[in-house]
């Protein structure tokens, strides 16, 4: 599985949380999303993607994006990666990443959503940088990924940004989340969040849980070799 056990360190795509991996410096995400231009598309996002494709019925609003596609959120954006695997699927996509460069990194990868329409039926993509702190309202969405991002807000924010995430979900919306667990080589870093099983628990309460994963073993990083403690989840926000 494409995840914390391969090329990630501190987060999947530079860390969306303004101040991610500030134990570690936050400086280096620019050098870091640069590095991850050319690989493939994680596990968490195909298997978000193919989850949306088979929508409980009424699962999606009846009321499109203006480009007639459905909206996907990809929070952590870094260098696009999992940005353009939710493109090339038929989402228009709001990309947040607080890191500089993020929008020349991004560039090319679909229309921008500056004014001008789209040719009909080619996916929008709108970047917006910014750390968790300052996110700003999220639009209503069909899917939000946050791959090796949330863990790298501190714990009042990551609170903020999961009631932001849950609200913003359409019935039958779907969550893609990397969650780092209280046995992760880094748990207790400084403005950083990282729960225990029956935490994350908490957090999915009220939502389908369509697939899992708990990850505990040691594993390569950027930068070397750690123990990776993550619960990999995908979840659906079901109808009132």
């Amino acid at each position: 599985m494409a995840g914390a056990g391969d090329e990630a360190e501190a987060g999947d795509e530079g860390g969306g949380g303004g101040e991610a991996g500030a134990a570690r410096g936050a400086g280096r995400w620019p050098a870091y999303n640069a590095a991850q231009v050319g690989r493939g598309p994680r596990d968490l996002v195909l298997r978000a993607i193919a989850l949306g494709r088979t929508p409980t019925p009424g699962a999606f609003a009846v009321v499109p994006s203006p480009s007639g596609a459905r909206q996907a959120i990809d929070l952590g954006c870094g260098a696009g990666v999992e940005t353009s695997a939710l493109l090339a699927a038929g989402y228009d996509v709001l990309a947040i990443d607080p890191a500089p460069g993020t929008a020349e990194l991004l560039e090319g990868r679909a229309p921008s959503s500056d004014g001008e329409r789209p040719e009909s039926g080619t996916p929008r993509l709108e970047v917006r940088v910014a750390g968790f702190e300052d996110l700003g309202p999220l639009p209503d969405a069909d899917l939000v990924h946050a791959s090796y991002s949330l863990p790298y807000a501190p714990p009042d924010v990551f609170e903020q940004v999961w009631a932001a995430v849950r609200a913003c979900l359409r019935p039958g919306g779907i969550v893609a989340v990397d969650l780092f667990g209280d046995r992760d080589g880094w748990a207790g870093a400084p403005g950083e969040t990282y729960l225990r099983r029956a935490e994350v628990d908490a957090l999915l309460d009220g939502l389908e849980v369509l697939w899992s994963e708990e990850e505990d073993a040691e594993g390569p990083c950027w930068s070397g070799t750690k123990h990776w403690h993550v619960f990999h989840v995908i979840a659906r926000a079901v109808r009132p």
